[in-house]
């Protein structure tokens, strides 16, 4: 079969669908990514995969100015004729699927996470998003949701229905890679890593860390992500280069793709997230042993068992943050490892990336078969 996969970018290709593409390639499909054009195309070109360039604003929805978005969709989906679709993220979900009913391409569509559109106090943008969802998805083969009440979310929405969709461990982790042989857990380096945007936390963080500091000042507070993002509750950089200079124990590091050596370094994570699909940085964090400090809200407490792997605390309270910080550094250093312990056990019994390779090789079976 000759497979697309469509994103928003190619950073989020590389970074969290390298294994299906590899599991998909060895079963002898071919894979076309599908994206705007940033310095991952290289290494995805690399890995045998064809990538076709595609102009997409992440900013907003608006169908009206989104039109060209949906021809270049049509237009590429004609010239290639792919058998399946797998897409992924808002534009490519809504616009992607489209295209593809007018050419009766079948589509698989994955719901990472509900994002800005849902959190939004806009009635009218989300009533338009949550209607292009509804007639987007009417055609999906399959929708793979990341947690149930999302899940839960799109059926009492009528955007989908029940066996039409399934929840899958996210995009899984792969256990074999992210290990560590971690023996102690000093509670003194702690990270945030996710996009700099107020949806994500990193507000929170930044404010509940001075709190910490005041009583412990010997602690790092690490951020690790992409700076400016096309969204409206994005920090801005003169904003955070304030922190890390009125506060030394502030480091930011930037984008990467090497996470698995910066978290050997690391004691605990922590993302308050407003909410999530399933959070690929607590995944990894957990399989590292690294115990887990995250709001509790859909696509977070999936992962973390509050007092058994991490600690939850309340969304958007930086006074609830600041004592869940506070208390992990407080328990004592084997209390810390056997929590990380606990999150590796975790990881391994319900998240690993195999499991979601397994759910994809399903649908793409079924598919072949009817």
């Amino acid at each position: 079969m000759k497979i697309i996969i469509s994103i928003n970018t190619a950073w989020n290709i590389f970074n969290f669908r390298v294994g299906l593409i590899k599991a998909l390639q060895s079963q002898g499909h071919q894979i076309v990514a599908l994206s705007p054009k940033d310095e991952y195309v290289q290494r995805l070109e690399e890995m045998g995969v064809q990538h076709i360039p595609i102009k997409l604003d992440q900013k907003g929805i608006n169908p009206f100015k989104d039109l060209n978005l949906i021809k270049q969709y049509y237009t590429i989906f004609k010239s290639i004729i792919p058998d399946l679709i797998l897409s992924y993220t808002i534009k490519p979900n809504i616009y992607g699927n489209l295209a593809a009913r007018r050419l009766k391409i079948p589509t698989i569509n994955n719901i990472s996470g509900l994002g800005t559109l849902f959190i939004n106090t806009n009635i009218i943008t989300s009533y338009i998003g949550k209607l292009l969802y509804k007639i987007g998805l009417s055609s999906s083969k399959h929708v793979f949701f990341q947690n149930q009440e999302d899940k839960n979310l799109f059926i009492q929405s009528r955007f989908t229905s029940d066996k039409n969709s399934s929840v899958i461990p996210g995009s899984g982790v792969n256990i074999k890679f992210f290990k560590s042989s971690k023996i102690t857990n000093k509670g003194k380096r702690f990270l945030f890593s996710g996009r700099l945007i107020g949806d994500k936390g990193v507000f929170e963080y930044l404010k509940a860390a001075i709190i910490v500091l005041k009583k412990f000042p010997d602690i790092e507070f690490i951020l690790v992500g992409e700076m400016g993002v096309n969204n409206k509750t994005a920090i801005s950089e003169d904003d955070l280069n304030g922190y890390i200079e009125k506060y030394s124990q502030f480091k930011y590091l930037g984008k990467t793709d090497n996470m698995l050596d910066l978290l050997k370094t690391i004691d605990v994570m922590v993302l308050p997230s407003y909410r999530e699909g399933l959070s690929k940085s607590l995944l990894e964090a957990s399989a590292m042993k690294i115990p887990i400090i995250t709001s509790d809200v859909p696509g977070c407490r999936d992962i973390v068992t509050h007092g058994y792997n991490g600690f939850l605390c309340k969304v958007k309270s930086v006074d609830s943050l600041a004592r869940s910080m506070q208390e992990i550094i407080e328990i004592t250093e084997e209390t810390r490892h056997e929590m990380g312990l606990n999150g590796r056990i975790h990881i391994e019994q319900f998240f690993s990336e195999e499991k979601v390779i397994k759910h994809y090789s399903n649908q793409i079976n079924k598919l072949l078969k009817s």
